[in-house]
């Protein structure tokens, strides 16, 4: 194969002493070529890792600063929700997610293949034992005279144990290279499966406020409807005493078997979100289809985190795994560059032997049987008609790619975090004029019912109350849902708790 290492198999045989040894001129001459074989070693060739030049912003704008927040260190931010049944779901994710099973696997490949490329800057040394015996006929040989046949047929025994040692010298950096993409391609795929747990954590809580928010609108669906029925009922009666007409009781009817109609889609949509806060968690199909436990906090009693990351633009280069992995990928692409330049320059081989051979056992250490060889051998491609400039050409083709992944890694990170901090302050917002209306509708909606009971308004004008109150209530339900997912996604853009501390990814 021209451009990769061939290697050169000799027997080598370990022994107690040998019968021969090469003359001091020739262990000289020796010793000079693997010194100046270990100086060309330095001689490695390909371009050295930078990270790329990206024009990072000084701050985030004034207006969306994280300045006037607390600060408090989040590796387990989830945790400022206060909510028991929360924490437990995340902690069973980060265990049985069965996207993070399969990204532990990919760490374990890469850290093999490392071990690898590690393994293969050192020698090879191994060994060999024969034992055979053969017949040679005489017949075989092209003399038709029996008595000599029968004199050349014989029966022969061969013993031999050995041993090798192989060594390749890196003169070009080939192996070096291929150890510092295996390296970062390890790290690759430790800051993949950060980048996937962040992920994992992020979709776990963001779908458990969604679930929360459904539930908690279901629960106020069940109360309206109630307080519909119950409202119907006495309108009935009224208009059995003759108190109101008919158009008021269908009006009542109306508007409870209206609000009834709504409630099985809802229903629907809780469920679908436990089934899919299940698969998040890693639940069995089994505890899939029985049931999910996600406690009894209600929406309304789960914390708004108060307590916030505090992260300058220029650190979101180092608290991002996912920018981290893409670096990473960059890294060992241009390592892979001075491998394939290497494959276009000779390599050179080591090896030697130690061995014993007998025709008999026990003869097999005798001075007679002893053996020892050095050897060396350079290879390398001559007329290829371009493959290795080819692999070169390809290898900084897979470079730019790399690069501009890590490039658009970084923008979109960016970009996450601009709307993470536009969402988080604009849900805020939201929530809290939400709270206010709540007050006055619930005040307009108190009105109208002890008008109607005076005969002052009429039963539209009621109902039209009853209505607006029950639409800004579920508007409160997903607006307090908005506002704890903007502080999920804030912590998730930000890093999520990963973090780089002394130098040590934990």
């Amino acid at each position: 194969m021209q451009g990769k290492l061939q290697k050169t198999t000799l027997k080598v045989v370990e022994s107690k002493e040998l019968k021969a040894v090469p003359s001091k001129d020739s262990y000289k001459r020796y010793c000079l070529g693997f010194a100046l074989a270990l100086l060309l070693s330095g001689c490695a060739v390909g371009p050295d890792y930078q990270a790329p030049d990206i024009a990072l912003p000084d701050a985030w704008p004034d207006h969306i600063t994280l300045s006037q927040h607390e600060r408090d260190e989040w590796r387990q931010w989830w945790r400022q929700f206060n909510d028991p049944a929360l924490n437990q779901l995340v902690e069973r994710a980060t265990q049985d997610n069965l996207e993070l099973t399969i990204q532990l696997a990919r760490i374990q490949e890469a850290r093999a293949q490392l071990g690898f490329a590690e393994a293969e800057q050192f020698p090879t040394v191994g060994f060999q034992a024969e034992a055979s015996r053969e017949r040679t006929p005489g017949a075989a040989l092209p003399i038709d005279f029996e008595p000599i046949q029968d004199l050349i047929t014989s029966t022969n025994n061969q013993y031999s144990l050995a041993a090798s040692l192989e060594y390749e010298l890196d003169l070009w950096g080939r192996l070096a290279n291929e150890r510092e993409a295996a390296l970062a391609a390890f790290q690759e795929s430790q800051f993949a499966r950060d980048a996937a747990e962040i992920s994992v954590i992020g979709d776990v809580v963001t779908t458990y406020f969604n679930l929360k928010s459904a539930e908690a609108q279901q629960q106020l669906l069940d109360e309206t409807l109630a307080s519909y029925e119950e409202t119907y009922r006495l309108q009935q009666l009224r208009f059995e005493h003759g108190d109101i007409s008919e158009l008021e009781v269908k009006q009542a009817e109306a508007e409870w078997l209206g609000l009834r109609s709504e409630i099985p889609s809802l229903a629907q949509q809780v469920e679908s979100l436990r089934g899919a806060l299940g698969v998040l968690v890693g639940m069995s199909p089994d505890e899939l289809i029985t049931a999910l436990d996600t406690g009894n906090t209600p929406l309304a009693n789960i914390a708004q985190p108060k307590k916030i990351p505090s992260v300058m633009p220029s650190e979101l280069l180092q608290r991002r795994p996912d920018i981290r992995s893409a670096e990473a990928s960059l890294i060992a692409a241009t390592a892979q560059v001075g491998v394939a330049e290497a494959n276009r320059l000779p390599s050179l081989n080591l090896s030697s032997f130690l061995g014993t051979t007998a025709a008999s056992s026990s003869d097999l250490f005798t001075d007679s049987a002893r053996a020892w060889g050095l050897g060396a051998s350079v290879m390398g491609p001559l007329f290829d008609f371009g493959r290795t400039r080819a692999g070169v050409e390809s290898a900084e083709a897979l470079v730019e790619q790399a690069e501009g992944q890590y490039r658009l890694t970084v923008l979109t990170a960016f970009n996450e975090v601009r709307d993470a901090l536009y969402s988080y302050d604009f849900t805020s917002q939201r929530a809290d004029a939400v709270e206010e209306q709540i007050s006055a509708i619930e005040r307009a909606r108190d009105l109208a019912v002890l008008m109607y009971d005076q005969g002052q308004v009429s039963q539209i004008e009621r109902l039209d109350a009853e209505r607006n109150l029950l639409s800004a209530r579920l508007e409160q339900a997903d607006a307090r849902r908005e506002q704890l997912a903007s502080a999920a996604t804030l912590f998730k853009t930000l890093g999520g708790g990963w973090q780089l501390e002394d130098g040590v990814v934990y």
